[in-house]
């Protein structure tokens, strides 16, 4: 089928522009002026579909490189199914994601990824790719590196926290980047010094600090910045490119600046958590209540300056990406098996419904800018796990992943009329100066005006070319 967005604002990684877009199937195959050519005519009166966006913004379906449904954490699992999660990402405007596929040490590579296979094939709202998590790095993992370039995925993720269930030593770090480095892969990287946090985390419950604000407190800036430093070291030592995931500490991202400034290939993603949410209002809520907002790396403080810092970071493009590191618990029989000890809380927040409002919220606040915006959301995650220009961008031959934002409505978060499988919202209560409208994928329309039209097994697999960042 046909349809012809008219009226609206396109906006871009460079600009916003009055266009009429027409999509035919599942692409886009024009953008042309309104009112300036008869075809607009003609196209309104034969297209299958027209939806008048006057007054609306018309941008790029948001691309989430950075969720995990389904993620065995702590003795449970991430609540969100594929299938939960990534209806809830439709209607917050995210048209593709990027998940985790795990191995663990003692494990085979090809197994982890074949087990996500099951879990999302035929079950996702949206497209879907994977990222590798290789927790066991050995002979056989590494070279299963290769495979994975073959299958489309071209990114791995390593941690140097979380020892004996995910965590690498430095040995092991520099044989995969040197890995990467020769097959093209992108090396991301969890930076928090494990073995350090580690006796944090022991002395504080030695000495009854037990409540959920002590998360934070034992994962302090100190050891987000040394990680941090490493990594970078180990990069520019091997020559892999290095994608530092969900940084929270701004001392850690003058580090990443520096390097960044000095010419190396790095570069850093945060979280709409770290923009918004604190160690002081959260994190060190009353009772049990900061277990809702257990995430790592931390919340951190704010009175320190690191949300500032990471707004200023991101307008000068030090981060680079904004995702959602979506991996929600409800707080019944999950957050709930630490009470009495924090170390036991399930770490992750569910935000991937949030993400573009919560980020479209910066535009109105000044703190981005709108083309910053689409940039931060949609197109750099696609050019940097290698999905653009098929994703991230509105331009004839793009697959028709369009959302219509309405800037002059507004959207009040809760857990009642969100639509991520979880008993809370880490949100409940924001207030955002904008609304998603419409959202389609590859051409369907899966939300629109408050109504779900989408439908379980429309997303498909997406294989992933390399990074367009690759130097």
């Amino acid at each position: 089928m046909t349809t012809l967005i008219k009226n609206g604002t396109v906006v871009s990684p460079t600009g916003a522009s009055a266009a009429d877009v027409l999509i035919d199937g599942e692409r886009i195959v024009a953008l042309f002026e309104p009112g300036r050519t008869s075809l607009a005519t003609d196209l309104e009166s034969t297209a299958d579909l027209v939806i008048d966006a006057s007054g609306k913004l018309v941008v790029p379906g948001g691309v989430d490189a950075h969720t995990h449904m389904e993620l065995p954490f702590g003795g449970t699992h991430a609540s969100d199914t594929f299938e939960t999660g990534t209806r809830a990402a439709a209607w917050g405007g995210t048209t593709t994601i990027i998940d985790f596929a795990v191995q663990r040490t003692g494990e085979r590579v090809m197994d982890g990824l074949a087990a996500w296979h099951a879990k999302a094939d035929g079950n996702c709202a949206i497209d879907y790719g994977f990222h590798q998590i290789i927790g066991g790095v050995d002979d056989e993992s590494l070279k299963a590196m290769d495979e994975l370039v073959a299958e489309g995925i071209t990114s791995v993720k390593l941690f140097m926290a979380y020892p004996g269930v995910f965590y690498s030593d430095d040995g092991q770090i520099v044989r995969a980047m040197q890995t990467a480095a020769a097959n093209g892969s992108i090396v991301m990287m969890h930076a928090e010094n494990g073995p350090a946090i580690d006796v944090l985390v022991a002395q504080a419950l030695a000495r009854g600090e037990t409540a959920p604000k002590y998360h934070g407190l034992t994962r302090p800036w100190e050891t987000e910045e040394e990680a941090t430093h490493r990594a970078i070291m180990l990069a520019r030592l091997t020559g892999a490119p290095l994608y530092i995931v969900h940084m929270s500490a701004k001392q850690a991202v003058a580090t990443l600046a520096a390097a960044r400034d000095d010419g190396w290939n790095v570069f850093g993603e945060t979280c709409p958590q770290y923009l918004y949410l604190s160690l002081e209002e959260h994190l060190s809520a009353p009772g049990f209540e900061g277990a809702k907002y257990v995430c790592s790396t931390p919340l951190r403080s704010r009175a320190e300056g690191h949300h500032a810092e990471l707004w200023k970071a991101l307008r000068t493009n030090d981060l680079s990406i904004i995702s959602t590191d979506h991996c929600p618990f409800c707080m019944k029989e999950q957050k709930e098996l630490g009470v009495g000890n924090f170390s036991k809380i399930p770490n992750g927040i569910g935000s991937v419904e949030h993400r573009m409002d919560l980020i479209y919220q910066g535009v109105v606040d000044g703190e981005i800018s709108l083309p910053r915006w689409v940039e931060l959301c949609a197109t750099t995650p696609a050019r940097m796990f290698g999905l653009y220009p098929r994703k991230g961008i509105i331009a004839p031959g793009s697959d028709a992943d369009v959302v219509i934002y309405d800037p002059n409505a507004t959207t009040r978060i809760s857990v009642d009329t969100h639509h991520m499988n979880m008993d809370h919202s880490a949100w409940e209560g924001f207030e955002i100066a904008g609304r998603v409208d419409t959202v389609i994928s590859r051409g369907a329309v899966v939300v629109h005006d408050g109504t779900y039209r989408g439908s379980k097994g429309h997303g498909g697999y997406l294989k992933r070319g390399q990074s367009q960042y690759l130097i």
